[in-house]
């Protein structure tokens, strides 16, 4: 299936769409290098193409998105930029509350604990003031790892079965489930990553066993409507077999 630029979206919408799409948001500083600018104004103009995309999946359907925002390790890069990184998120999340119209639930995927105290009040009170919206689960991956966030569910779990309250033979993988961030959503079913490098970055390890795959050399900040619904489209096409035949 092809579609072009001209046809309306009720044209170009494929049949069959993903439940939970995931999104490693990569090329920002390269974007912004091409064009002679700093890193930090490739991260706003990658905000911008986040701010488009979320609403555009909302209209058309999509019930989970998760995207990679900063990573555990992103702590490491030089202190303009992380700081440039956090007022952004500090911009968005008071912008959102302009936007209650999506009716997005909005969920933290990462530790909360690392960030400055008004960044990660902003953080608890989205979540609070979206418990309720049903249109849309938006998962922002912040500060996150997902090795650390295995690690984190082991220790509960271990915990469980220190206080005699599970017995090891008891543990399920639906149960380690319940104990990652993603608790209160769906495996991944399409990980889209922008920018053409071909790595998972640490991003949703455990919940992307069955996931498939879409990578695009378009950077980030590019990242458009009709790279979504192509990759959408590939979607379609594949043959999800889950390891049967």
């Amino acid at each position: 299936m092809a579609f072009t630029k001209k046809k309306t979206d009720a044209q170009e919408l494929p049949e069959v769409l993903p439940v939970h799409v995931g999104f490693i948001m990569d090329g920002n500083g390269r974007w912004a290098k091409k064009r002679g600018m700093p890193r930090t104004y490739g991260h706003v103009q990658g905000a911008l193409a986040f701010r488009k995309l979320l609403r555009y999946a909302n209209e058309i359907g999509v019930k989970y998105m998760s995207f990679y925002a900063f990573s555990t390790e992103n702590w490491k890069r030089p202190d303009d930029e992380v700081h440039a990184l956090m007022d952004l998120m500090r911009k968005y999340l008071k912008e959102a509350y302009e936007h209650f119209d999506l009716r997005t639930r909005f969920v933290l995927l990462g530790d909360e604990d690392g960030f400055e105290a008004d960044l990660r009040q902003q953080y608890i009170d989205i979540q609070k003031d979206t418990v309720d919206f049903e249109r849309m689960t938006a998962g922002i991956a912040a500060n996150y790892g997902s090795r650390n966030e295995i690690t984190h569910a082991c220790r509960e779990l271990a915990q469980l079965v220190k206080e005699g309250k599970l017995e090891p033979e008891d543990i399920t993988e639906d149960m380690i489930s319940q104990h990652l961030y993603t608790k209160d959503m769906p495996d991944v079913d399409l990980m889209i990553r922008p920018g053409g490098e071909q790595r998972l970055s640490n991003f949703l390890l455990w919940q992307i066993a069955y996931s498939e795959f879409y990578v695009t050399d378009v950077l980030w900040p590019d990242f458009n409507r009709y790279d979504f619904l192509r990759a959408l489209l590939s979607y379609q096409g594949r043959n999800r077999r889950f390891g049967g035949v």
